[in-house]
């Protein structure tokens, strides 16, 4: 498989808050590739963000493009990975941006540190390929065989039952754990045997510390935890386990539970079997899920302020959803299959990138007309939709485009579209946005915007649409670009459940897009654009 420096997950970057990193990608493999830096924030420059077609064109075999990783005000625990097909199962590292010294942790500094990085592990070869052909005629996607923790399923999988992955410590000190959910298609539970837990941080922001027994991470999700190793000498289990949120029919997800050894230094007589957690939650359990992820919300401190956008300026609602749709190979429609959208919009790759077509001003490449509403408002999550509301998505190259400093609101609304209602974990590149909402059901106007927090919402790059349910975010569209928004269960991706959005430049150099760099990688060898004809219309009908 396709690995970074002979390693899987591939090097660790460390940087300091504010710093810029160079890194110089070389591809000696024997396919494009891009690398996305995922929760940094490149402030005017979109040129190195990385998702293929929308900011740049793959790094062919046997070529090397170099990035320019501008860090701002992030902190904590963030990531890289590849951006083109399905590359990143194996392509995929985590970024430790410290604090600069005279500023420190907003708690007492740690002991020491430990890097869990959650991957999936496939039993496939040419697992790119086959996702293609999958998507290509219209079928379900592959499911991992197991998940990894630091390269490795753990004591549970046969294969590897003699490297699980080890991290000792010593009695009575704290340490700062930090997680990144590398996985292709799942939201994961996480606990220590016997231990409790602190959430400190998210995404590369802080937030109040929350003690829990468990934690729930979303696919693309970091977090920064802080573990106090205050139990009898002995060894623990750490454990992830899939939180699946489809329906209940569909039984083909990863079942297995991913394991590491949090081992304690000094003389002592080891158990047989370290003590697995007994508050792990099980793979449907919605309700500490819930529990979990309502209790998040920023530090809201002096030296980390919030500044949630009060004067909304642009709203958008946007239904997240399966549906079935018509496939298009070589410009002539072959038959319907499986595809996923945003306001029933599915995202189709143009020959080049949004953004150079962008910035030069090239026409016929993207549309931008992407909607602000869906087409049509109905019972979103009913249960019992109606044959005529399972609308066939629309494939498009369509974007959204943001005056420059735009307070901007969007609400994600979750649908029920083919039964198929399930958790969504929504990605915006370039930008962190403030979680000011969320609740099941359907979004209502009027009443739940009462119960928003604009006071200390949770700062994140991603967030989860709950099954059956919505969300709703703000930013301030402050940093000039081209920007990719996607779900970030992969074979949601594939099937096109992602747009782009466009920033435009304010009016100095200071607040407008970096010129190229000297040399991007060509655009050769790209799937052909497909245009179809697309009315937008807002009906509002009865429930």
């Amino acid at each position: 498989m396709l690995v970074v420096n002979d390693s899987f997950p591939g090097p660790t970057i460390r940087v300091q808050k504010g710093d810029t990193v160079y890194v110089n990608v070389q591809n000696q493999g024997d396919y494009g590739l891009t690398i996305h830096w995922h929760g940094v924030h490149q402030p005017r420059n979109p040129w190195s963000d990385g998702p293929e077609y929308v900011t740049q064109c793959p790094i062919e075999p046997k070529t090397n493009f170099t990035y320019e990783v501008i860090f701002s005000d992030e902190e904590g625990t963030l990531w890289w990975h590849a951006h083109s097909d399905w590359t990143r199962a194996s392509v995929h590292g985590a970024i430790v941006v410290m604090p600069l010294e005279e500023t420190g942790f907003p708690f007492a500094e740690p002991d020491g540190e430990e890097l869990i990085i959650f991957g999936s592990w496939y039993l496939i070869e040419r697992l790119n390929e086959v996702v293609t052909e999958d998507v290509e005629e219209g079928l379900d996607t592959p499911r991992s065989d197991c998940y990894t923790i630091n390269g490795q399923p753990g004591d549970f999988g046969w294969c590897s039952n003699e490297s699980t992955h080890r991290w000792q410590v010593e009695y009575n000190k704290t340490y700062l754990l930090r997680i990144v959910n590398a996985v292709m298609n799942a939201e994961l539970y996480f606990a220590i045997a016997e231990h409790t837990l602190t959430v400190v941080g998210m995404d590369g922001s802080y937030v109040k510390p929350i003690v829990t027994d468990y934690v729930m991470i979303s696919a693309g999700q970091t977090m920064d935890i802080l573990v106090t190793a205050n139990q009898p000498l002995g060894r623990y289990y750490m454990a992830g386990r899939q939180f699946d949120t489809a329906k209940s029919a569909v039984e083909g997800y990863d079942k297995s539970n991913v394991t590491a050894i949090l081992e304690y230094k000094g003389n002592y007589s080891h158990p047989v079997y370290p003590i697995f957690p007994s508050t792990l939650p099980a793979f449907e359990d919605i309700e500490s899920a819930v529990k979990f992820t309502s209790r998040l919300k920023s530090l809201a401190s002096i030296d980390h302020p919030t500044n949630v956008p009060q004067n909304i300026t642009t709203k958008m609602y946007i239904t997240v959803a399966m549906n079935n749709g018509t496939l298009i190979n070589g410009g002539e429609e072959i038959k319907s299959g499986l595809l996923s959208s945003l306001n029933n919009l599915s995202w189709v790759n143009p020959s080049t990138d949004v953004l150079l077509a962008y910035y030069r001003n090239m026409s016929g490449f993207y549309t931008s007309d992407f909607p602000d509403f869906p087409p049509a408002l109905f019972d979103f999550v009913s249960d019992d939709l109606a044959p005529d509301r399972t609308i066939a998505t629309v494939k498009a190259t369509r974007v959204k485009v943001l005056e420059y400093n735009e307070e901007v609101e969007i609400v994600f609304q979750g649908t029920n579209l083919l039964d198929a209602s399930e958790d969504h974990p929504m990605h915006l590149h370039g930008y962190s946005f403030y979680v000011v909402g969320s609740g099941f059901g359907d979004f209502d106007n009027e009443t739940d915007p009462e119960g928003y927090n604009l006071i200390d919402p949770p700062k994140l790059t991603t967030v989860s649409v709950p099954k059956k349910g919505w969300v709703a975010i703000r930013f301030k569209a402050s940093n000039p670009g081209v920007w990719l928004w996607h779900c970030h269960l992969d074979r949601h991706f594939s099937w096109g459940m992602n747009t782009v959005m466009i920033v435009k430049n304010g009016g100095t150099p200071e607040t407008s897009i970096r010129r190229p760099p000297p040399y991007l990688p060509p655009c050769n060898g790209s799937p052909a654009n497909v245009f179809e004809q697309f009315h937008h219309k807002f009906s509002k009908t009865s429930k």
